[in-house]
């Protein structure tokens, strides 16, 4: 406190210049550190945005107008203001350390807040910076007022956790089906009830499928169980004895089904011919044609030597895939002779019907040898050799002494065979059971004399 204005003795020292401001001077320190400590300690001791203003008083005032808190008793002005000076270093220590706190969460949220914004796409992280540096001025030096620091902290942080919390709702709700726009619903509602048309369609297709194929597996399985036990009866009917054959001739192939699979084979094959005539005995009852009775087919030539009666076309001999059709008529039930021969010279043939010449031609692959080794078939036509069956062409009956000789046969030959006056078997293929296989459920019976065949005329 300054001493009553009174004139000095003559011994006291004359006041200077400084001695009189130091009062003034402790005053502005005491109220910078009042301003701090109310920074330090918030809102709740100190209005946002208030100030500490302070101004030079005369010396005669200082004691009114400024006091100076004494703890107990007064001190000398420079212990004053060295206490003071050690306030305000306290003061801003703090300062400085709320300040690099706050530093650390602003700079964490600012990663937190880069990373989320730089998948928006919208430039929210560009315009954040520049928001940022505006403000960088006051990170460094300590600032004039620290209360609005703070306060801008404040404001810094919030706005920070809104711009999170409204990313993380951006974000859920970028994923959800609501937040898409009513178009992009409309278009997947309907490609959704398309896909399920299509399914419900396809369903029944299937359903439809399955039905018609149950039927006919119904049908074919019916089918397969008839000849299956037709072929079970003629097994039956072997093990009991009937097939023994009087002699290796006395026997018949009995082809009783229209398919691709019932056959027999000749295990013998045919030497290079210039001539040849073909004899057999035959029953069949087939429609339209009887089928197939034999075919011989080489490598190159599925069509070599062909006897068949196909659809409602006449029975036909085909040698190197040409045609001559025959008169002759045995598709009545009932058992037939029929001979066929046939020389390269000028390609001559001849038709022979129980003993009968019913017609004969020429020009029938004329000059034309019959090639060797290739395979005969009973009851089936080759498309390719000794394969690929067509079972509308297959041979529906019952043959029996299918032979071959390398020559034309003499009309009176022919004719004692047919009423059975003479047995003459073939000299290339003679009608022997070893020499005859059977495939698919084609059988071997026990065949009638050959006078009863003569009754059956």
């Amino acid at each position: 406190r300054a001493a009553p204005a009174s004139p000095p003795p003559p011994y006291a020292p004359v006041p200077t210049q400084a001695s009189a401001m130091l009062p003034v001077v402790a005053g502005l320190l005491l109220a910078v550190a009042a301003g701090g400590r109310a920074a330090a300690v918030g809102d709740s001791e100190s209005p946002p945005g208030s100030r500490f203003v302070c101004t030079s008083l005369p010396l005669d005032a200082a004691g009114a107008g400024c006091p100076v808190p004494m703890q107990g008793g007064a001190l000398p002005p420079e212990e004053e203001l060295r206490a003071t000076v050690l306030q305000l270093r306290e003061t801003v220590l703090q300062q400085k350390e709320t300040i690099s706190s706050q530093r650390d969460a602003i700079r964490e949220l600012t990663g937190k807040l880069s990373r989320c914004e730089g998948t928006d796409g919208k430039g929210g992280t560009v315009a954040w910076r520049k928001e940022l540096s505006k403000g960088k001025d006051t990170m460094g030096d300590l600032p004039r007022d620290p209360a609005q620091v703070i306060d801008q902290l404040s404001r810094t942080m919030q706005t920070l956790k809104d711009r999170l919390e409204s990313l993380e709702h951006q974000l859920r709700a970028n994923v959800s089906y609501a937040a898409l726009p009513p178009e992009l619903r409309e278009m997947l509602q309907r490609r959704l009830g398309d896909l399920e048309r299509q399914l419900l369609t396809k369903v029944a297709e299937l359903e439809d499928e399955k039905s018609l194929l149950h039927n006919e597996t119904s049908a074919h399985r019916q089918k397969t169980e008839t000849a299956l036990n037709a072929l079970l009866e003629r097994v039956s009917e072997l093990e009991k004895g009937n097939s023994a054959f009087k002699s290796p001739d006395e026997f018949k192939v009995s082809l009783p089904l229209r398919t691709n699979y019932l056959y027999g084979k000749i295990k013998k094959t045919l030497p290079e011919l210039y001539a040849f005539t073909v004899c057999l005995w035959l029953r069949s009852s087939a429609s339209p044609g009887i089928g197939t009775p034999f075919s011989y087919a080489v490598p190159g030539q599925a069509n070599e030597i062909v006897l068949i009666e196909w659809g409602n076309n006449p029975i036909e001999l085909l040698i190197n895939d040409k045609v001559a059709q025959l008169p002759l008529f045995v598709s009545d039930g009932k058992w037939h002779h029929i001979c066929v021969t046939w020389t390269t010279r000028d390609g001559m043939w001849e038709a022979f019907q129980d003993g009968e010449k019913l017609g004969t031609g020429e020009n029938l692959a004329p000059w034309h040898p019959i090639k060797p080794g290739g395979v005969l078939i009973l009851g089936q036509e080759q498309d390719t050799v000794g394969g690929r069956f067509d079972a509308t062409q297959a041979f529906v009956g019952e043959m029996s002494q299918f032979n071959i000789w390398d020559r034309v046969l003499k009309a009176e030959d022919i004719v004692n065979i047919a009423n059975c006056s003479t047995n003459m078997p073939g000299n290339i293929i003679p009608w022997v059971d070893n020499n005859v296989d059977v495939f698919g459920g084609a059988t071997k019976w026990p065949v009638e004399t050959c006078e009863e065949r003569l009754l059956d005329l």
